[in-house]
């Protein structure tokens, strides 16, 4: 959510937001709601000045003196006005709350013009893609792969994007897992392991609502099933006050991810590239403002850091202006190299929100000069996303006998040096 200040003194920067973001949004229907809510709550405000007002005078009068009845008389009147716009200043208010929620976050100045995919920048690259397997295929047409990941059965047993994954095929995926966890300790993270199903609140709070609805899987009780983890660990310090000292807060976790992925079709959505539930690593920080640039560059060196380690070849992209979140300021994308369908998969995103998912969670840290509470920066990264490294790993190290060859990295984990589909 933007200050509302924001809002009110720099307009135009608000609007300047949305074009750079290629939304549809009625600034002006949204500044002309807000100027109404402020009259309306200034004429409450006035009126409940003048019942304070009315009831110290009649302290001095004497009950039962026509003085006394008349201002009872003029304290009903009052009270009736003040019930009556009070009552309307609430249906206002949620829907300037809601017109709020209608504006996206700022992008950062070096965030580049763009509409497209197309658009985003190449900000680095790593490994070369000619080094990969010359035996890859696309990973679906890997002899004996549904005996690993069986998407078929998954189908039948629950819908199309929930594959079983059998034998070493799951073994692979919990390496992955374990190797990432792992890692990213190292790297100085704690691990959380969160809820995975989350309230309206927290989805709120992180951008999800009312932006998303249509992308997640929602329950009875209207608790929400995680498209990440960044749900549930950015909620943690919800409406808490953190000491400045202890910022900047690291927190990694492991969780299923659950997303319908609506109006998701074609070749692209092939295989492991895009599926409902998959597993994941999610990197997250609480930081100080005046430093949260920088700790987004160190959270993508250590989602890079993973990638590099599996010898896995990559690109990072910095997004531009219209292939930018809603709620993100700043975003780069890691994408690794799939030899056999020989283009790019994201693996991670990594993001700043500066402060715009605290002010909606009123998460903040106490000034220790002036003592009193700001609002923390938050980022996030994927640090890693288990499916598409999966199928990057199992193409780019096809052997010519049909065995893929773990990365050094891996083989402490899984046990093996080649996995077989046999």
């Amino acid at each position: 959510m933007l200050d509302p200040k924001l809002l009110r003194d720099s307009p135009e920067t608000v609007r300047a937001a949305i074009a750079r973001k290629h939304l549809a949004v009625d600034l002006d229907a949204v500044l002309a709601l807000d100027s109404s809510w402020r009259t309306q709550l200034a004429e409450v405000e006035t009126l409940r000045s003048k019942q304070k007002a009315a009831n110290t005078e009649m302290v001095a009068l004497k009950k039962g003196s026509p003085e006394f009845l008349a201002k009872v008389q003029e304290m009903k009147a009052v009270s009736a006005e003040v019930k009556a716009k009070d009552e309307a200043l609430k249906s206002l208010e949620e829907k300037w709350h809601a017109a709020m929620f209608s504006l996206p976050n700022i992008p950062h100045a070096t965030v580049p013009e763009g509409k497209t995919p197309e658009q985003n920048v190449v900000h680095a690259t790593s490994g070369s893609i000619d080094a990969t397997s010359k035996h890859a295929i696309p990973h679906w047409e890997i002899g004996g792969f549904s005996n690993l990941i069986d998407f078929a059965r998954g189908a039948k047993v629950t819908g199309a994007g929930f594959p079983f994954l059998i034998g070493d095929g799951a073994k692979l995926s919990r390496a992955l897992l374990q190797f990432f966890l792992d890692e990213d300790v190292k790297a100085g993270y704690t691990e959380v392991s969160p809820p995975i199903f989350v309230n309206a609140a927290s989805a709120t709070a992180t951008g999800q609502l009312p932006d998303k609805e249509g992308q997640m899987y929602e329950t009875l009780d209207k608790l929400y099933a995680v498209p990440t983890a960044e749900v549930p660990l950015t909620n943690f310090f919800r409406d808490e006050i953190l000491e400045e000292d202890a910022l900047p807060v690291c927190r990694c976790a492991y969780t299923p991810c659950f997303r319908r992925e609506a109006g998701s079709y074609g070749k692209d959505v092939r295989g492991l590239n895009r599926v409902h539930q998959f597993d994941k690593v999610e990197l997250l920080k609480w930081v100080h403002p005046s430093s949260s640039y920088d700790e987004l560059d160190k959270l993508r060196a250590d989602a890079e850091r993973l990638l590099q380690k599996l010898e896995l070849p990559y690109r990072v992209l910095l997004m531009c202006g219209g292939d930018l979140g809603f709620s993100q300021s700043k975003k780069y994308d890691l994408e690794v190299w799939a030899a056999g369908q020989k283009r790019w998969l994201e693996v991670s995103s990594c993001s700043n929100f500066e402060s715009f998912q605290a002010r909606r969670a009123q998460i903040r840290f106490r000034n220790k000069e002036t003592g009193k509470p700001e609002l923390v920066h938050t980022l996030n990264g994927s640090g890693l996303a288990v499916p598409r490294v999966l199928a990057a790993l199992l193409e780019n190290n096809l052997q010519a006998d049909g065995r893929v060859k773990i990365p050094a990295a891996l083989v402490p984990y899984f046990g093996k040096e080649y996995l077989s589909f046999k």
